[in-house]
């Protein structure tokens, strides 16, 4: 469900600003808007979606989502244009923008992409808390450990990895056993699936 998320709506129109607000208010969304980009980067605006105009004086919306992916933000962004604005918005989405509407928008067609948008984010939130937990786990392991792991999932036996190391297969198996149980593992499906993880933080 939707219902509470917060809505972020950056235009320069007071009048579009209060349209928005009570369209997606009567959806059972939270709003919070501002008339420019640099109103609210200096408030930290945060937000669980971003409804931003393309074409606005002092900061566009490009420029607006540049600076967030600066910031490493992973807020979704729907950018908003007006006729004669897509390539803009395309090169939007390249940055790393979610979707971007064309003036004048369905309501439903509004809401479903903010729906899709904060699917995404939720997604997205998830993926970064897992990969987080999977980085604290591994950075536990000992250095020998973490060369096992290192070979292991490369797909190496531990026949492999014990000659490349230089210690015995029977050592390899305990180093295995341990880290399977540092790491919470019940295989070599789940050691990948982590280290995968941890990849997508860097």
């Amino acid at each position: 469900m939707i219902d509470g998320a917060l809505i972020v709506v950056i235009d320069d129109h007071e009048s579009v600003r209060s349209s928005l607000r009570a369209l997606l208010e009567a959806s059972g969304l939270r709003v919070k808007d501002y008339s420019s980009g640099p109103a609210y980067l200096e408030d930290n605006g945060g937000g669980d979606c971003l409804l931003v105009d393309v074409r606005m004086p002092h900061m566009t919306g490009l420029e607006l989502q540049h600076e967030l992916v600066k910031r490493n933000s992973i807020v979704p962004v729907i950018v908003v244009t007006g006729h004669g604005d897509v390539p803009l918005a395309v090169t939007a989405m390249r940055a790393g923008a979610f979707d971007f509407l064309e003036k004048p928008f369905d309501d439903d067609v509004l809401l479903d992409s903010i729906h899709r948008a904060l699917a995404e984010g939720r997604k997205v939130r998830n993926s970064q808390h897992e990969s987080k937990a999977a980085a604290a786990l591994i950075a536990a392991l000992t250095n020998r450990e973490h060369e096992v792991l290192d070979h292991l999932v490369l797909g190496k036996s531990n026949k492999l990895i014990a000659h490349e190391l230089g210690i015995s297969p029977r050592t390899v198996e305990t180093h295995r056993a341990r880290l399977q149980e540092k790491l919470k593992a019940r295989g070599l499906s789940d050691l990948v699936r982590l280290t995968r993880a941890v990849d997508q933080l860097h």
